[in-house]
């Protein structure tokens, strides 16, 4: 499983800041290290950041901004671009947990030790866990769409029951007397082996015999 090689090994909580500086600018035609420090950030721990937008899609390799970092600029939809990107760059995580960004570090770190078959020394996978985990805590997560998400990827279940409901009328005939009647709904199993609706047949015709 992958995970994405680019992480930030300090300043992890002015990533909110990052974008939000980024919101107050033109998208330029590169977005370089001398770009992000023309926007306030100069340090060492700050450059690190240009690899993460490439890692989430906001950037190409050659540091151009994408069409998701136009999307971005959108105000309306700026962290929902953000999700998107978390969830593109780390779908293997989300492949395991649809609700990833909603871990604590010491499980998102179990999942990176896991993922990256114990190739990665403990602060590294601190550092890439606090990476993630500080990129989710900006993006906008939209609930309905995980719930579908975790919906969609649930395991069909077969089921042999049967279910039987009655539904009984009352209905006066012009005697006088009152005749009941019996609508019985079966819901069959998903199967193609037919001996299983043999089975379920001869076992109606037994318990309710048609006279």
């Amino acid at each position: 499983m992958a995970l994405p090689t680019s992480y930030m090994t300090g300043s992890f909580t002015k990533i909110p800041e990052y974008f939000e500086t980024m919101l107050t600018a033109k998208a330029p035609e590169k977005f370089t290290i001398k770009f992000l420090s023309d926007l306030g950030f100069s340090s060492s721990s700050d450059r690190q950041f240009v690899n993460v937008l490439k890692s989430i899609g906001f950037l190409d390799e050659l540091g151009t901004p994408t069409s998701r970092y136009f999307n971005f600029l959108d105000q309306s939809k700026s962290k929902s671009m953000v999700a998107e990107g978390v969830k593109i760059a780390y779908a293997d995580l989300f492949a395991i947990n649809t609700q990833a960004n909603k871990l604590s570090k010491v499980e998102v770190e179990g999942k990176f030790k896991t993922m990256t078959n114990g190739s990665k020394e403990n602060k590294t996978i601190s550092y890439m866990a606090s990476t993630f985990l500080n990129l989710c805590a900006y993006a906008e997560w939209n609930e309905s769409h995980e719930k579908i998400v975790k919906h969609e990827n649930k395991p069909t279940e077969t089921t042999s029951q049967i279910t039987i409901k009655d539904e009984m009328e009352h209905k006066k005939s012009s005697t006088g007397i009152f005749d009941l009647n019996y609508n019985i709904h079966i819901h069959l199993p998903a199967t193609r082996d037919e001996s299983v609706y043999d089975a379920l047949f001869a076992s109606l015709a037994k318990h309710f015999p048609i006279k």
